[in-house]
């Protein structure tokens, strides 16, 4: 009995064989080739080179998508930096208004010139935009230039030129002649206006023009003749300085 149960133990494996023997068929069946994938597009499955193409396919996408993206957020960070400045500068809605010492200019200038430079002495509430000597270089003639604000903000620009001809006055005044004279602080002036459509008048609807040694003064605007006056009152001192030259 004992000899049987011995043979009979024997012919049975151990535990741990047994369980050595399971790993060993795992491993096998997991290094078995696995069957390719049918893509459902295909209804079989992919080539080596279809499965590149794929790749290489989502790989463009993938690429393209990251491009846009960071397209975007870079167009999202430079708006919202131009709108921290925007809010961050402070803001004036006033409007600007220059004011400009011409008479200042006009003494800073003079020692260039040779013959006396208007500085008219106008009510406070005048004001000057701009001032400036404009030296005629290439054959153009030499002229003292101020543009004059009125009280009612109309304008009037002053023109001194030295030496001018016919057609630097013609340029001012272009296809306008002579309508009248009027005599303003002892001086007489020849009177333009435009005859050209309002909308085509720009700053030119009234001028006036004299003469005084080599010295020519333009007056030209869109104010009240009045104001026109008032300048010109103005400008008589020196007018008569440069006709006793």
């Amino acid at each position: 009995m004992a000899d049987r149960r011995q043979s009979q133990t024997g012919c049975r494996p151990s535990g741990s064989d047994g369980a050595r023997q399971r790993r060993h068929r795992d491993r096998q069946m997991s290094r078995a080739p696995k069957p390719p994938r049918v893509v459902a597009e295909l209804g079989r499955p992919e080539t080596p080179q279809e499965t590149a193409d794929r790749l290489a396919e989502n790989s463009r996408k993938y690429r393209s998508h990251k491009t846009v993206n960071n397209l975007v957020l870079s167009l999202l960070v430079t708006v919202g930096a131009v709108l921290v400045l925007v809010l961050l500068v402070p803001r004036n809605d006033n409007p600007i208004t220059r004011d400009i010492d011409y008479a200042s200019i006009a003494a800073q200038t003079q020692p260039v010139v040779d013959h006396a430079l208007a500085s008219p002495v106008l009510p406070g509430d005048w004001s000057a935009n701009d001032a400036e000597w404009r030296a005629g270089t290439n054959g153009q003639v030499p002229s003292w230039y101020i543009g004059l604000l009125t009280p009612d903000n109309q304008y009037i620009g002053f023109n001194q030129a030295f030496d001018a001809n016919p057609t630097w006055l013609a340029q001012k005044l272009p296809d306008s002649p002579v309508v009248d004279t009027v005599s303003i602080a002892g001086v007489t002036w020849d009177v333009y206006r435009n005859s050209a459509a309002a909308a085509d008048r720009g700053n030119f609807d009234y001028a006036l023009v004299t003469t005084a040694g080599t010295s020519t003064y333009v007056l030209i605007g869109t104010a009240p003749t009045g104001d026109f006056e008032t300048l010109a009152t103005a400008l008589a001192p020196n007018v008569a300085e440069n006709a006793a030259e």
